[in-house]
């Protein structure tokens, strides 16, 4: 019995693995004004539950976008994350609503949540400070298109 718990267990893990390696990674250009970047999609459950954890850098021409089907409040923690993050809300029409500049790593449970103070659609990751090199301001319009 014990024998056939392991090998479930080992057989979970790899299932597990071999999903997360065959997961598909979409990738998109996103301008905030001149500045371009590329952007990771985050579109499913388990991709957003994931977000840039275990990442050891973040390129200052890299971000992850997180797509939700309609505006809400949503938040973002810190669990696992490495480098310090800009977290930036955009509502529908891709305006910025809100932001958190230079947010560090979660070093205790619970991790503190960063809840969006008003409605957005998506969720912006980039470097932290990042946001506020290329002087990125709450009502500027951030382009993107999405499939």
């Amino acid at each position: 019995m014990r024998k056939l718990k392991t090998i479930t267990i080992c057989l979970l893990i790899v299932i597990g693995v071999t999903s997360c390696i065959h997961a598909e990674v979409r990738m998109i250009p996103l301008y905030i004004g001149s500045e371009k970047f590329t952007v990771e999609i985050a579109d499913t459950p388990e991709k957003q539950l994931r977000g840039l954890m275990f990442r050891k850098n973040v390129p200052d021409d890299f971000g992850m976008l997180f797509v939700h089907h309609e505006e809400g409040y949503y938040s973002i923690w810190m669990k696992n994350t490495l480098v310090h993050l800009d977290i930036i809300y955009l509502n529908k029409d891709k305006q910025v609503v809100d932001m958190y500049i230079n947010v560090p790593p979660c070093k205790e449970e619970p991790c503190k949540t960063y809840v969006t103070r008003v409605p957005a659609r998506y969720v912006l990751e980039l470097r932290g400070n990042r946001s506020k090199e290329i002087n990125l301001k709450i009502g500027d319009s951030i382009m993107f298109i999405l499939d």
